[in-house]
């Protein structure tokens, strides 16, 4: 019993770590290809959505394009630095879209979504293992 409960000691924290990690990744990631998708093929909700908020339909096809590429950027192993620049553009993104809608009093109750992605983002980002960070590059030069 003393064994396991310091083998659950020693690796406990890590393995909980790493699962709020791929959790939190694998939901912004999934959020991102598949929104990023919807931007790309511009459907009605989402470009009306867009209209609404007062920017041009073609600005769905860069971020739609942006979003697929974060979510794989995300998803990829090593390659911190793009990995820093996709965690940036997904905070962007779901901020700038709670301030949109707050601006324009525009479905006002789609803002807890866009809350959780945001925090969820900051998880993931707060959680990622050595390999996954920058200072992790900089330490092996």
């Amino acid at each position: 019993m003393a064994l396991i409960s310091r083998i659950a000691r020693q690796y406990g924290p890590a393995r909980r770590r790493s699962a709020g990690y791929w959790l939190a990744t694998a939901a912004v990631a999934a959020e991102l290809a598949v929104g990023g998708i919807w931007d790309i093929a511009r459907i009605p909700y989402v470009r009306d959505l867009v209209s609404h908020l007062g920017y041009p339909s073609y600005l769905l096809v860069l971020l739609g394009t942006w979003k697929v590429l974060g979510a794989i950027a995300l998803l990829a192993p090593r390659r911190a630095l793009v990995k820093e620049w996709a965690y940036a553009g997904a905070f962007f993104t779901y901020t700038g879209a709670i301030v949109s809608h707050l601006t324009t009093g525009y479905e006002l109750g789609e803002l807890w979504i866009l809350a959780i992605l945001t925090a969820l983002t900051a998880l993931s980002w707060a959680l990622r293992p050595p390999s996954r960070r920058l200072h992790h590059l900089t330490k092996e030069r």
